[in-house]
């Protein structure tokens, strides 16, 4: 056995043994970006994956979307023409229509938002939904995105860093008086506070700095960069060593990985699920839509296609959640 394989044995050794192995949470990414946004598909796939026994529901974020006639060198990132409804709106109108499903940013691009005007939004939103909100947070990759909202780009990770402390001690104290590097508050606070004054904070991104962060910091690690196999143990397996450095515990920190049907047959994506269950991972997102490695989209792009597949991949994996 090479040095390699003796290294991907023992991480296969340190993932929790099936039978040992927390539940996972399913949830379905809103498919806008095929779809569209009108308000009747919304609220009937919503209630359909409540009613289908999905947990939760997820919807990415992005204010506005470059034109890429002027930008011929854009690449597959998105654009103006992707849908995206803002998450609080639209999660806002669905509170009122479901009763179970929780709610999840993924992600929300933080450091373009005032800190303090998306605390009381999402604290806002939690009180409606009744304390169903997860929220996902991320730094971004688009500075066009930066520039347009008045936001520096090049300091967003050094300033997501004080915008979570800012915006847990918004949930969780009535007056809060704060002098940081790029906020001041003087004895202020926001009404309504979240119903658990406090919201899950879950981190997107897979640099090493962002890793970390989400390590001292984060309930969560919404990890897409692997796919099933050793990679993402490695992955896991660094993440939860900087966790125990940062003094946490890695069992209170939550890992989610994304899925769609489009990734294999029905034998591969029982095996995927499997896996990432044996692996610890407590969250996996069902997102049809998105087609950057190592996720491969469905080919159908109807209404009618989502709504088939999410009916069938939670009968193929509901006995292995």
């Amino acid at each position: 056995m090479n040095s390699d394989t003796a290294h991907h044995s023992r991480m296969r050794q340190t993932a929790p043994m099936t039978e040992d192995a927390q539940t996972i949470s399913l949830a379905v990414n809103l498919p806008l970006i095929d779809t569209g946004g009108e308000p009747g598909f919304i609220k009937d796939f919503a209630q359909a994956a409540e009613d289908l026994g999905y947990e939760g529901l997820a919807l990415p974020d992005h204010v506005l979307g470059a034109n890429v006639e002027n930008r011929p060198d854009w690449g597959d990132r998105n654009t103006s023409a992707d849908f995206f409804h803002d998450p609080f709106v639209l999660f806002g109108f669905l509170a009122a229509c479901t009763t179970k499903l929780e709610f999840s940013t993924q992600v929300m691009i933080l450091p373009q938002r005032q800190t303090a005007l998306v605390a009381k939004q999402a604290a806002s939103l939690d009180v409606l939904c009744g304390g169903r909100f997860r929220f996902g947070i991320g730094s971004g990759w688009n500075p066009v995105e930066y520039v347009a909202l008045n936001e520096e780009f090049s300091n967003r990770g050094r300033r997501l860093t004080e915008q979570v402390e800012v915006m847990r001690r918004l949930w969780a104290e009535p007056h809060v008086t704060f002098d940081g590097e790029y906020h001041q508050i003087d004895d202020a606070g926001i009404n309504p506070l979240p119903t658990g004054r406090s919201i899950p904070l879950w981190f997107g991104g897979h640099e090493e700095r962002m890793i970390r962060r989400t390590a001292e910091l984060g309930d969560g690690w919404i990890m897409l960069a692997y796919p099933p196999d050793d990679s993402a143990l490695e992955a896991f397996e660094t993440f939860r060593g900087y966790v125990t450095d940062a003094g946490r515990d890695p069992a209170d920190v939550g890992l989610e990985v994304w899925t769609s049907v489009g990734d294999g047959d029905d034998d591969k994506l029982r095996a995927d699920v499997q896996f990432w269950k044996d692996a610890g991972v407590t969250h996996i997102t069902l997102n049809n839509w998105y087609n950057r490695p190592p996720h491969t989209r469905m080919p159908e792009r109807t209404a009618k296609d989502h709504f088939a597949a999410m009916a069938r991949y939670h009968e193929l994996v509901a006995d292995l959640l």
